[in-house]
């Protein structure tokens, strides 16, 4: 058995380890278009950073359900309320990508302790981690709302290193979004960048340390730079 590492990975879940396109047939049923998932991830995503920069905080699914009906709005498209909550509730059951099963278990056989840090409640990414099958790969989940402030800001990052004992230096961050693995850098992590589809790495943050096509081209990036 291999000896455990020093360094903790830590993973954003949404679009890292989770497929987010699922939705995409549910978005197509409101908006005649899948490609509005994509505008409202991104939207959902710009109005929590807002939020934090104002000091406004709501936890994200409220976020994510008054995001989707300012969209519906502005589209003219018909969309209750409840609608809206069914078609959110599909989240809590997001499909792994395929790549994501095999890279986890690389790293957990490499002897490596892994967290999750997302915008998501806690109840939220303990359901999706449970229902994906990829609990028994993590040691323990974070979530934003115990500090109230979205990532990229610096305290939810420093909130998971506080509790693990660890310094920034021995974190990694592991994500697709430029966003996170910028602001994880920020205060220390070292940080993974995955290429999902659509996803590049920020000329406007520090270079990722790793950067894959896949997370086990990720995951093996991470492995090689331990062992050196």
């Amino acid at each position: 058995m291999n000896q455990p590492k020093t360094s903790v990975l830590v993973f954003d879940v949404n679009e890292t380890l989770l497929d987010l396109s699922a939705l995409g047939p549910d978005f197509e049923s409101v908006f005649g278009d899948p490609h509005f998932l994509n505008d409202w991830f991104h939207q959902v995503i710009q109005f929590a950073m807002s939020l934090t920069l104002a000091n406004a905080y709501r936890p994200f699914g409220e976020v994510a359900l008054g995001v989707l009906q300012m969209l519906a709005d502005a589209e003219g498209a018909e969309l209750s309320l409840e609608e809206a909550r069914r078609i959110l509730s599909k989240v809590r059951t997001l499909p792994p990508h395929p790549d994501v099963p095999g890279a986890l278990a690389f790293l957990k056989d490499a002897g490596f302790r892994l967290v999750t840090l997302t915008n998501n409640p806690m109840a939220l990414v303990d359901a999706q981690m449970t229902n994906a099958e990829l609990q028994r790969y993590f040691d323990r989940n974070f979530s934003v709302d115990t500090v109230r402030r979205f990532k990229p800001a610096p305290e939810p990052y420093r909130m998971v290193a506080e509790e693990l004992g660890l310094a920034p230096g021995k974190m990694w961050m592991i994500a697709a979004h430029a966003w996170d693995v910028g602001g994880a850098a920020q205060v220390g992590f070292r940080t993974a960048f995955v290429r999902r589809p659509g996803k590049a790495p920020s000329p406007l943050f520090p270079k990722p340390d790793v950067i894959g096509n896949t997370l086990l081209e990720a995951a093996e990036g991470i492995a090689g730079l331990e062992r050196s």
